[in-house]
């Protein structure tokens, strides 16, 4: 019976007995050596030629697995050559941290350059060939800020004012036609510090669909000081944004078309009518009208890819500014010495609106309410590819015409590898200067 428990066959007992019956005759004797040593000295002749005869015992070689190789390179399979000499020592490299070995093993990570500006923010690493990495938020300018960097504090709030709480930041975006759009309301330093709410109210908004759709920003922002400010600017942009909405697909037309006079006086229409809520809502409240208002500035967009206009209005201060190669340009019009209209001529003199071919405004509607205290701000542009459009409040306007490291550190992350994603302009956005804490609020237009 076999070890599994079978009967072999008769034949198969014959077989194993004539093998291994101990009675069995020799095949006979051979004429070669055959002792033990004599039978070594033949294997070894075999298989290793004369070197082997130095060795004084035979020696079982079991060779190990390389870790290097993956699990399909360690499957059995036919006797390997004879390993290969060793490699040399290996050479010890080190790069501001503990050496490592190399060459021997997989591929050494890939290095990064590191390019140290002669002055401003620290060095920031960066990948040869890759796109610039924005550095952290930092400040521009010979000193740091009084205030953190990051909020301090929450504002106060009862069980009867949650509905107006305002979150310390607000990002958006899109792209539409040519343009991409990134906006970004932040609380500023001196609000955080002392747990005061935004005051700065953003409003990014797109009405109707396809090549006609036409896509709103609105900036307002209040004096400080007063609760009221900050409402009247949630306001402002609210009822702006109301009114565009329902005058949309005419004002898409317009800009379409480049009727650059019936732009005009219809936006003055909707921006007085949005200053006359204020001041209704002001007097409702038994304040004086410049207590209920504040600032504000808007862009209009065609989602139309043929069409490269983009209108600025609004009432109030702030900051229009234009990159063109690398090069910033003041674009807000120039505010008259004695009343009358605002010249849609920058300090420098570029006249945007010469493109669109439209000279004469239509007169302002009959039963408009009186035109508020500042004066109505308008400026019709032809985009050119490369180009970036930034519109903001008085948080971001001021450094930027009062320090010019922040408006040369814009330029320099601006200037190449395309628009940044939301999360990079809100950190560009937030670069701080010495001196600047208010709310930094702004809309930027890059051009494909």
């Amino acid at each position: 019976m076999s070890q599994q428990g079978e009967k072999p066959a008769a034949h198969e007992d014959d077989w194993w007995g004539a093998l291994y019956d101990e009675t069995a005759p020799d095949t006979g004797p051979s004429g070669a050596a055959d002792s033990v040593d004599d039978r070594f000295d033949s294997a070894s002749d075999a298989v290793g030629g004369p070197e082997t005869d130095q060795v004084d015992h035979p020696v079982t070689v079991v060779p190990l697995p390389d870790p290097r190789l993956p699990e399909a390179d360690l499957a059995p399979g036919p006797p390997a050559p004879p390993p290969a000499p060793e490699p040399p020592p290996a050479r010890t490299v080190a790069v501001g941290r503990a050496p490592w070995e190399a060459p021997t093993g997989p591929p050494e990570p890939r290095t990064f350059a590191v390019r140290a500006p002669a002055a401003g923010p620290p060095a920031v690493q960066e990948p040869p060939g890759a796109p610039p990495v924005r550095p952290a938020v930092v400040h521009v300018g010979d000193r740091p800020p009084t205030y953190d960097a990051e909020p301090s504090a929450l504002p106060a709030s009862g069980p009867d004012d949650l509905d107006g709480l305002v979150p310390d930041t607000v990002l958006d975006g899109a792209t539409y036609g040519t343009y991409t759009l990134r906006a970004a309301s932040v609380r500023g330093d001196s609000a955080r510090f002392r747990g005061e709410p935004r005051r700065d109210a953003l409003l990014t908004a797109r009405f109707g669909a396809g090549d006609s759709a036409l896509v709103l920003v609105a900036v307002a922002g209040g004096a400080r000081g007063t609760e009221q400010t900050r409402l009247a600017a949630a306001d402002a942009c609210r009822w702006i944004g109301g009114s565009v909405a329902r005058s949309h697909a005419r004002l898409s037309h317009d800009i379409r078309a480049g009727r650059r006079g019936d732009l005009k006086a219809g936006l003055q229409r909707l921006t007085d009518r949005t200053y006359g809520k204020l001041r209704a809502r002001a007097a409702e409240m038994g304040l004086e009208p410049s207590a209920y208002s504040a600032a504000l500035r808007c862009l209009l967009l065609s989602a139309d890819p043929e069409c490269r206009t983009r209108v600025f209005f609004g009432i109030g201060p702030g900051g229009l500014f234009r990159l063109r190669d690398g090069v910033w340009k003041d674009l807000d019009p120039a505010l008259p010495a004695t009343g009358g209209e605002v010249s849609e001529e920058s300090p420098g003199g570029d006249r945007l609106t010469l493109d669109l071919q439209i000279t004469t405004a239509r007169p302002p509607y009959a039963g408009s309410p009186p035109p508020p205290a500042e004066p109505f701000r308008f400026r019709a542009s032809v985009a050119r590819p490369g180009d970036t459009l930034l519109l903001c409040g008085n948080g971001l306007a001021d450094p930027m015409r009062g320090e010019p490291a922040l408006a040369e550190e814009l330029a320099r992350r601006w200037t190449a590898g395309g628009p940044p994603g939301l999360p990079a302009y809100l950190a560009d956005t937030q670069l701080r200067v010495k001196g600047y804490a208010d709310d930094r609020t702004s809309a930027a237009v890059w051009e494909a």
